[in-house]
């Protein structure tokens, strides 16, 4: 099974990092994102990659074109210019890189990806997220419901610590609990060839018209992820995502 990653949004809302790189490619603990999410899923053994480019996709198709390099040593003759490449490995990955078009929308990306892979079951995630999600269990829960879609569903961090008042005194205090604000989108779905019916076309957004018609027609059904998630929105959620990785406290690291 393929793994689709949408990695062609603008990323505004992170403007310190994305107006020279697209966000995927913003690094914690000196890695892309894209490389953590691709990592996660090569753990459980899919190790063959779609990526929808889009908003300077250049960047990205020159880090796979170089990534042999980088993670090897070089010898460089400077007079004729040859390169040994020498020592050191790299991860065994297949990486399909698609031009989906700058002003694509989530849904156009995930349409032609899934035209790309086929009439196969695939996975889709989104190119700023991190979880320790067990990708094994929600492939075997898509395959048990036979629905059109799934959609892991997870929990958010919390922005603030809640308070349990009673008149004026605190009675119970909590700093940023995990759980306190019910279940989102987090992606890392498995999903059908068939949703491609779903989308109009390249202005078409995923989260919208698609996934609500999936879920009124009963083909969409969530994956509760009770565990750790962590998207990559702001400055504070890459400062977080560091600090974690060098801490040897990131829960997504396998």
């Amino acid at each position: 099974m393929k793994v689709a990653i949408l990695a062609g949004g603008l990323g505004t809302r992170l403007s310190e990092e994305t107006t020279v790189k697209p966000k995927p490619m913003v690094e914690i603990g000196g890695k892309p994102m894209l490389w953590h999410i691709m990592n996660i899923y090569a753990a459980y053994g899919y190790k063959e990659f779609v990526i929808a480019l889009g908003y300077k996709g250049e960047i990205i198709k020159d880090y796979f074109l170089n990534y042999h390099s980088r993670a090897r040593n070089l010898t460089v003759k400077l007079h004729t210019g040859e390169v040994s490449i020498h020592n050191g490995s790299s991860e065994d990955w297949t990486v399909h890189l698609l031009d989906t078009g700058p002003e694509t929308q989530t849904g156009g990306r995930v349409k032609q990806m899934a035209e790309f892979i086929g009439n196969e079951a695939f996975m889709l995630t989104y190119g700023d997220g991190v979880s320790n999600v067990n990708i094994s269990e929600l492939v075997k829960f898509h395959r048990e419901h036979g629905k059109l879609a799934t959609m892991t569903a997870a929990h958010p961090a919390a922005r603030f610590g809640q308070i349990v008042l009673k008149e004026e005194r605190v009675i119970e205090f909590a700093e940023k609990p995990q759980t306190g604000e019910g279940w989102i989108n987090g992606g890392f779905f498995v999903l059908q060839p068939e949703i491609v019916r779903y989308i109009d076309d390249d202005q078409t957004i995923w989260e919208r018209k698609p996934m609500e018609q999936l879920a009124a027609d009963g083909q969409l059904i969530a994956y509760r992820h009770n565990e750790f998630w962590q998207c990559m929105d702001t400055l504070r959620d890459v400062q977080l995502l560091n600090k974690l990785w060098m801490e040897g406290n990131a829960p997504w690291k396998i």
